[in-house]
């Protein structure tokens, strides 16, 4: 029950982070400033295309629907490599989100004064740790 909770949570968490990425597609403006690390003259480090949010609204979707399967469609049987394999590389992808590159992202990030540096100190690394350990979680007690 508490796997499936978890799940569910999980599912729900990607799939609405997958939307955000899909209306900043759209050409919607909400939170994409505050989500793209800069540096302390306030220049953007990252400089996504809509192709690029589209690609990461797609995997967080479909991540999402990872979960999503595992805890409401388990009558729909995924071939075990696939659940073994995907199930510990989502959670691996955003333990290395929350470690972060060192300097503009992660929780060991050099620059911490910046407003997107704020967020994710506060949201955006705290979250991905999250993710991370519900997945591994879920992996852990799923084999």
């Amino acid at each position: 029950m508490l796997l499936t909770a978890t799940s569910l949570l999980l599912s729900i968490t990607l799939i609405v982070l997958g939307l955000i990425h899909f209306n900043w597609v759209l050409g919607g403006k909400w939170g994409f400033e505050v989500a793209l690390p800069t540096n302390e003259a306030g220049k953007r480090v990252l400089n996504p295309k809509k192709f690029d949010s589209m690609i990461v609204g797609l995997g967080l979707s479909a991540f999402g629907a990872f979960y999503l399967f595992q805890a409401v469609f388990t009558a729909i049987k995924m071939p075990d490599w696939l659940t073994t394999y995907v199930g510990w590389i989502i959670p691996s992808i955003f333990l290395l989100r929350a470690v972060g590159d060192f300097v503009y992202v992660g929780f060991f990030k050099t620059i911490k004064s910046t407003p997107f540096a704020k967020m994710d100190t506060k949201l955006f690394s705290p979250l991905c740790l999250f993710m991370a350990l519900a997945g591994f979680t879920i992996q852990i007690f799923n084999q």
